[in-house]
């Protein structure tokens, strides 16, 4: 190619496949295989990926992306395809395994019957294993894929598993990998490029360890205070949330222009409106599956989403939230889960603001919810999860036909191959519109590069998140406190002071040259970890039962609160309190001589900012309110509307 065509070729908007065709057509990649034949022209070789001993094209990594993607089509069964349109969960060992959780690995069997006989390509991974172990269990799926007919390889997602809060179906613990703030912390620090550094960084811990997709992050708005999924926000501000969500894809995707050879696909959720919960009930659960506003408060709410379409983020996930009193192009919406949404995927998403990526719904809206075992799960052994709002009345293959119809190019943690393969064979779903939804599922698959390798080195997987990193992502919890209060000033602890300790290891502690003392007399200070206070309204929902809901305000009978007032005139009183929700501070922070809020730190991260080696930058990304009173009156859709606040957005010393 003459320098004048590369040049055509770029200035040609860049496209994806002229680009790679200008630079990638001599430059042999590395190969990666356990059985499938390597061919070897022109000097050049190939993944012999289907067997037939010829170069096809969508084996031919010369060719674009898009070239390949067209050919890889035209081969595959309705059933591969409709496989493909399948975001399943890889199995684990021991309880829990069905839907993914386990602390030993993969059941393979199992991984190789829903690949094999099922077609998919596509899972979850919840394993909580250390990195090199989820290397090589990744590795063992992409075996597994090896042998299929068209040797696809597989694309493994995971929920975000670099922060502190964990909650089955939500988060994953850390486990060896780096961990950090929550993105409400980041949202304290105000700093795009600290979120980008943090995105970068991971981005690599999941490459090393063979996972290809991040369902992440939250552009939903943190507007109602009692919500339980605040804390995977960047808080309240529109535009604060903007500029972080575009700097959270840039980092994970490789640039904000386009999806990287060494990038993870960014899934942003949940399109559009989840936060707005009246009462703060969660979508998940069945008495919070809808979300409120109007015209106005639901444009703040899709403000953020703008940050990610800036981005070219790789797929966007609905919210399981019905939206009510919304109109788009002057017409009330549908009162079905935003998964079944036209007007909302369709018409708003892919025509309004162009979006031209993978739409993939979240996890089991096919599945049913009965009455007396989901609405009122008393005696569901085991718990029923299944969130199909709206459509309850349907069967399992018209909710798969109204979501496709919708919008709709893959179905989280569903495995309805046949389903969706017998509704395109009953001319209930049309081919052409199949082909299109396999067609954005497979592109990224070539962009990344996992057509010519899957496979990940065991040993660089060990090598995660040295102790740099791990300072890092320290140093990142430590900055992200909000101090609200400090009598005198901060006033750093010194090496050889005595501590009484509530929430905190001694041994970490000590660590740091003070002495733990175990009577609050003898202490210089007393250091105390405090909560935000919910309750336990809906103890036999599965989702419900694990999440914070409820009042934000401390009461007499508080464990947390009590210790507290035991404290008074003892010693001076440093306090933290993690902000997963808004708490209502009114009766804490004059029983306190330092307050700081956190958004997920370690000990170390609280010490160092007590012992001086750290100062507290964060700004609070959303308002304390004053009372449970101002709570209850405030609209759940606008950010930051609660009468007479404790502490305002922004407020912080």
């Amino acid at each position: 190619m003459t320098m004048n065509s590369i040049l055509r070729c770029l200035t040609s908007l860049l496209m994806l496949g002229c680009a790679q065709s200008a630079f990638a057509s001599s430059v042999q990649p590395a190969l990666g295989t356990r059985a499938i034949p390597i061919l070897t022209r022109d000097g050049l070789q190939f993944r012999d990926l289907n067997r037939d001993g010829q170069v096809n094209a969508y084996e031919d990594w010369r060719l674009s992306p898009n070239t390949r993607v067209t050919d890889l089509i035209a081969r595959m069964t309705p059933r591969e395809k409709a496989g493909t349109m399948m975001h399943g969960n890889l199995p684990g060992i021991g309880p829990g395994g069905a839907i993914g959780f386990s602390t030993e690995g993969y059941a393979l069997p199992d991984v190789g019957e829903q690949i094999g006989a099922q077609a998919i390509t596509s899972f979850i991974t919840r394993i909580a294993v250390s990195p090199p172990i989820m290397a090589a269990q990744n590795n063992e799926v992409q075996a597994l894929a090896e042998l299929g007919r068209l040797g696809i390889p597989v694309t493994i997602s995971t929920d975000p598993r670099n922060h502190f809060q964990y909650v089955a179906g939500v988060s994953v613990t850390a486990n060896g990998f780096s961990q950090w703030p929550e993105p409400l912390g980041f949202a304290a620090l105000r700093d795009p490029e600290r979120v980008r550094r943090f995105a970068d960084i991971v981005r690599r811990e999941y490459r090393a360890t063979g996972i290809h997709q991040a369902l992440s992050p939250q552009a939903d708005l943190a507007t109602e205070p009692r919500w339980s999924r605040g804390t995977g926000t960047f808080g309240s501000s529109p535009d604060l949330a903007q500029q972080l969500v575009k700097a959270y894809i840039s980092g994970f995707q490789g640039n904000d222009r386009r999806l990287l050879q060494d990038g993870v696909m960014a899934v942003v959720k949940h399109w559009v409106g989840y936060g707005a919960t009246p009462g703060g009930w969660d979508g998940h659960n069945h008495y919070g599956r809808f979300a409120k506003a109007d015209d106005a408060s639901f444009s703040l709410h899709v403000k953020p989403f703008i940050g990610a379409f800036e981005a070219q983020v790789s797929a966007v996930m609905p919210t399981y939230s019905i939206v009510e009193g919304v109109r788009i192009d002057g017409k009330p919406l549908e009162p079905v889960g935003a998964g079944f949404n036209k007007s909302l995927l369709t018409g708003l998403l892919r025509e309004t603001y162009g979006y031209k990526g993978i739409i993939l719904s979240d996890w089991a809206i096919l599945e049913d919810c009965p009455p007396d075992t989901c609405q009122d799960p008393k005696q569901a052994d085991p718990p029923v999860i299944g969130m199909p709002w709206g459509v309850d009345d349907l069967t399992r293959q018209q909710r798969i036909v109204k979501g496709v119809d919708a919008g709709i190019d893959q179905f989280g943690g569903a495995h309805d191959t046949d389903m969706l393969a017998g509704a395109v064979e009953k001319g209930m779903i049309d081919m052409a519109r199949i082909d299109a939804s396999v067609a954005r599922i497979l592109l990224p698959k070539f962009e990344i590069g996992l057509f010519e390798n899957p496979y990940v080195d065991v040993g660089q997987a060990a090598r995660v998140a040295p102790p740099e990193i791990l300072a890092e992502g320290v140093k990142a919890q430590a900055e992200s406190q909000v101090l609200l209060k400090a009598e005198d000033g901060l006033d750093p602890l010194e090496v050889s002071q005595s501590v009484y300790l509530v929430g905190v290891d001694p041994a970490r502690a000590r660590a740091y040259g003070l002495v733990v003392v175990d009577k609050p007399e003898q202490a210089d200070a007393a250091i105390v970890r405090l909560s935000a206070p919910s309750e336990t309204l809906h103890p036999f929902h599965f989702f419900g039962s694990r999440q914070h809901e409820g009042r934000l305000d401390f009461r007499d009978g508080d464990a947390e609160y009590e210790q507290l007032k035991a404290l008074q005139g003892k010693t001076r009183i440093i306090a933290s309190i993690f902000l997963d929700r808004p708490a209502i501070l009114t009766n804490v922070v004059g029983l306190t001589d330092v307050l700081l809020g956190n958004f997920g730190i370690s000990d170390d991260a609280l010490l160092d900012v007590i012992t001086g080696r750290a100062t507290a930058q964060g700004r609070m990304p959303f308002e304390l309110p004053s009372s449970m009173a101002a709570v209850e009156q405030q609209d759940p859709a606008r950010p930051d509307d609660s009468v007479a606040p404790l502490f305002a957005f922004g407020a912080g010393l």
